[in-house]
């Protein structure tokens, strides 16, 4: 699993920092981060819900 943000459209907002902190974190300068661009499979269901309510639709899983 490969995890792809769509920068143009992200808005920084940390949704999905909340629903994987593990592989999302917004910075003191305000700008997304993804800490795994490739992460273990035993986080897709966290991945999976960060895609899901991301509010700009910026997040996409590539498998």
């Amino acid at each position: 699993m490969r995890v792809v943000v769509d920068y143009d459209l992200c808005e920084s907002n940390a949704v999905c920092v909340g629903a994987a902190p593990e592989v999302f974190e917004v910075r003191e300068d305000d700008f997304l981060y993804v800490l795994q661009d490739e992460p273990d499979e035993t986080l897709r269901a966290k991945v999976e819900d960060a895609v899901r309510r991301c509010p700009k639709q910026a997040i996409k899983i590539e498998d």
